[in-house]
């Protein structure tokens, strides 16, 4: 009984060790995995199928054209060379469209408050992170939803400054306690830029809301030149009401944003069977026109501005109307989208990762694993909507956030792809423990030696065997997500100095925040 229980300390101990061993962080130069690896194995589209939907989507903004474009936009456009039709909609000419993407900014960097961060948009480079504007939070413990506050947001955005792979933050929920638009806006950039010095991403609710959160931006980055050196916040923008209508609005918070040198994100979202075509392609080819006309818009207010080309098109489950972005569908919508990116050699993003599943379980895990993958397999620069989404974006959901986490650690594993080095297919190695050696490779120099460095070992995961999962208590997932959150949650992450927050409380109307 003894012996039996020393052995069981022994292999009990020898497995804390090597699990303390992988827990520590590595060396960024033999990490795995890291933001911006190159993906774009994977095409849905033939070379002549994004021709013909290059070309559908030129002929609807030259044919159709967009409508509702605000005063200023109509001045900026028509300036450029768009033409204003007897019924008030805005029609694109190719060849100004073409001019247009001459004039685009190719080589895009999302800045992070901390140089680290930084996101090179350029080629096949993928970067994973959280958007959205989920209107409740979802607590997996009761299986409640409630609404959310300035206190989750902050919370979500020191979150992800612990996770390595989600790469970026854009503001996955509304904070709902504020009934003032300014206000909302105000606490919105704050509690974000509180949370985490990762890139950013916000939107406005109104023109006149952009100059003052500006103002505090310039607070946090030490001044308006600096602020403008690098801008490590952009402007998620819902220019287009689907089907080709500007969004009045939301095309004036773009320019306030342009004026201010905030990056923009033009967000097309049509949903396919309501705001968009039904088929997946004529979807993609709506998303691509409506994009194309922000493209126009953006470089005739300021060529060269840094923009996001954002084809983010939905789909409709088409029995019942509602959205499902945990389709298939989904997954093929935003690698084909990836791909007209590409071929314009713009930066681009789209959405994955959304669970239509209500709770963290099974079909959560599904709806996000088989998008993400697609899409950073298509090589798309922004993935949006990456982790923490349920209820087909309705719920915002913090354990799982850090499950996602894992789930994205896989994912770009898969990106990274399988590397073919001269050492690795010669058989010196095999011969050696096959003729020479024990039979099995455990111990090998080489094994040791790629341990770290080409297999991607999960945080939270579980990968025991059966008897040592009941050793260990029979831990399950959820709870230990949450003991994560907790563990985050519990450290100081305040990520602006204590002299800059005094002087910010003092000019703007801020919430207070629960640092721990």
């Amino acid at each position: 009984m003894v012996g039996s229980e020393l052995k069981q300390r022994r292999r009990a101990g020898g497995r804390s060790a090597r699990t303390a061993a992988r827990s520590r962080p590595l060396d960024a130069a033999v990490r795995p995995v890291w933001p911006g690896m190159p993906g774009g194995q994977y095409r849905p589209l033939k070379d002549e199928d994004v021709l013909r939907i290059h070309e559908a989507a030129l002929n609807a903004l030259e044919q159709v054209g967009m409508g509702s474009a605000p005063a200023s936009g109509r001045a900026y456009l028509t300036e450029a060379g768009a033409l204003e039709g007897d019924d008030g909609r805005i029609r694109f000419p190719r060849a100004l469209v073409e001019d247009m993407l001459a004039k685009a900014s190719k080589t895009v960097t999302l800045c992070g408050r901390d140089p680290q961060f930084d996101l090179d948009l350029q080629g096949n480079k993928v970067h994973f992170g959280t958007a959205g504007a989920a209107v409740h939070i979802v607590e997996p413990e009761t299986g409640n939803y409630r609404n959310p506050n300035v206190q989750d947001l902050y919370d979500a955005a020191r979150i992800v400054q612990r996770l390595d792979n989600v790469h970026f933050f854009q503001r996955p929920l509304v904070c709902r306690e504020f009934a003032d638009p300014q206000e909302l806006d105000l606490n919105t950039v704050y509690a974000a830029c509180a949370g985490t010095t990762k890139h950013i991403g916000t939107s406005f609710t109104e023109a006149t809301n952009v100059h003052r959160c500006v103002k505090l931006l310039h607070e946090i980055a030490g001044g308006e030149d600096a602020w403008r050196a690098r801008p490590f916040v952009s402007n998620s923008n819902c220019f287009v009401v689907p089907p080709l209508t500007f969004a009045e609005e939301s095309c004036e918070v773009m320019e306030a944003c342009i004026h201010a040198g905030m990056p923009v994100l033009l967000l097309s979202a049509g949903q396919a069977g309501a705001t968009a075509p039904a088929p997946i392609a004529t979807a993609v080819v709506q998303a691509v026109a409506e994009c194309l006309a922000g493209v126009v818009y953006v470089n005739a207010v300021k060529p060269g501005h840094p923009a996001v080309f954002g084809t983010w098109p939905f789909v409709s489950d088409l029995r019942t109307g509602a959205m499902s972005g945990g389709s298939g569908e989904q997954a093929l919508l935003s690698a084909a989208c990836a791909q007209m990116h590409k071929f314009y050699g713009l930066p681009g993003g789209a959405a994955a990762g959304i669970a239509d599943s209500k709770l963290p379980d099974m079909q959560a895990g599904w709806e996000q694993g088989i998008s993400n993958v697609m899409a950073g397999l298509s090589g798309l620069n922004m993935v949006y909507e990456a982790v923490g989404m349920h209820a087909s974006l309705l719920g915002f959901c913090m354990e799982s956030l850090v499950l996602g986490n894992d789930m994205l650690g896989q994912v770009l594993r898969c990106v990274r792809g399988v590397e073919v080095k001269d050492e690795y297919v010669d058989i010196d190695v095999i011969r050696s423990v096959v003729l020479d050696g024990p039979g099995h490779y455990l111990g090998h120099d080489q094994t040791l030696q790629l341990m770290q460095s080409e297999y991607v070992y999960p945080e939270l995961a579980n990968r025991s065997s059966p008897k040592e999962w009941e050793e260990l208590g029979k831990p399950r997932l959820l709870n230990t997500a949450a003991e994560r959150v907790r563990s985050i949650l519990s450290q100081e992450a305040h990520q602006i100095d204590p002299a800059t927050d005094t002087s910010l409380r003092a000019a703007f109307p801020l919430a207070d925040l629960a640092r721990s």
